[in-house]
């Protein structure tokens, strides 16, 4: 990448890596373009970014006349809680499974595949905050959704499940891993993009053995580990019995990099410390004005906080960086 990059380019690089559609990329993409310094160690990133506002216009195009003529659907889930976590796998994997034990939403569950052919939204509860889930249709050397690549790309974390009660289930999860490799939205130990394509993007991905209480579950996660290479954290559970749930529910918060900040009105006494706002670690508390009304960053004075890293009530300015359980009283300009 190119050599000092500012604080706006590389969150607008952020925000593109986890860029659900088209549009979205290209909003972006420009922004990204904008912000890079412009000198001769960014010469080579400079075009690869024109190159690619240029493929992502052609592409946003080429949908819409595919639109007019009745092509490929376009599936959008809005963005809630404190991140979104996709579910994928081959059929019959548990993904349906695993939702319906987390949230309280009730996908179809039956012993047979391709029950799942939509994708579904639940909110996993965790402490005082919720974590988005979202179950997905499987993934098979004939099947895959284009709208998959899409929401794999802008998840904070992907669980990639197998079915350890088949000895199918070593295949089809190979398979999504072979499928996905052969695009340039990919599964990783961490997410990022390409240093010498921007375009092609991995997304960080627990690796969710489930069925473990059925016979030979962990002769086939031996097999898998010597037929498949992947470095991804991996999670032994079963969705039905709830083992090691909790230890995934855990790991799946802590995955997100967010912070939970508590906010307090400067015209009363207690703060309201039943719903914090999540911010993302190394955010500030101007972030944290924009994320409660866009017009509180141009109002912004500045602020007071009670937290681990400062006495109560210190009077702060809008670089300061957030803490985990922070208290935030924000003071705006008349």
């Amino acid at each position: 990448m190119a050599a000092n990059l500012t604080p706006q380019y590389l969150r607008a690089e952020e925000n593109y890596r986890r860029s659900a559609t088209p549009e979205e990329e290209l909003k972006w993409l420009q922004v990204m373009f904008a912000e890079i310094p412009k000198h001769k160690a960014s010469e080579k990133m400079q075009m690869m970014l024109k190159t690619k506002i240029s493929d992502v216009k052609k592409e946003i195009e080429a949908a819409r006349t595919a639109s007019k003529k009745g092509g490929a659907k376009s599936v959008k889930i809005p963005r809630q809680g404190a991140g979104t976590v996709v579910i994928i796998g081959g059929p019959n994997s548990g993904k349906s499974q695993l939702l319906a034990s987390f949230t309280k939403a009730k996908p179809e569950v039956a012993p047979y595949p391709f029950t799942t052919l939509q994708p579904m939204p639940g909110m996993m509860p965790w402490n005082d905050v919720t974590v988005q889930l979202i179950d997905t249709p499987p993934i098979t050397p004939d099947y895959l959704e284009p709208y998959m690549y899409g929401f794999i790309r802008a998840a904070d974390l992907v669980l990639l499940m197998l079915d350890c009660g088949d000895d199918d289930g070593i295949e089809q999860c190979d398979e999504v891993l072979r499928r996905l490799s052969a695009t340039k939205t990919r599964l990783a130990r961490n997410s990022s993009l390409d240093e010498e394509d921007v375009g092609l993007s991995f997304t960080k991905t627990f690796l969710v053995f489930n069925k473990i209480d059925m016979p030979d579950a962990e002769e086939r996660i031996n097999l898998f580990h010597e037929l498949c290479s992947t470095d991804f954290e991996e999670f032994r559970i079963s969705a039905t019995e709830m083992t090691g749930m909790e230890e995934l529910r855990d790991a799946i918060y802590q995955a997100l990099g967010v912070l939970r900040v508590y906010t307090k009105s400067p015209t009363k006494k207690e703060p309201d410390m039943e719903k914090p706002f999540t911010v993302r670690k190394g955010d500030t508390v101007l972030d944290l004005a924009g994320l409660i009304h866009k017009d509180y960053v141009e109002k912004f004075a500045g602020a007071r906080v009670w937290g681990s890293a400062v006495h109560d009530g210190t009077p702060v300015k809008g670089d300061y960086e957030i803490r985990e359980g922070d208290i935030v009283e924000i003071h705006l300009n008349n």
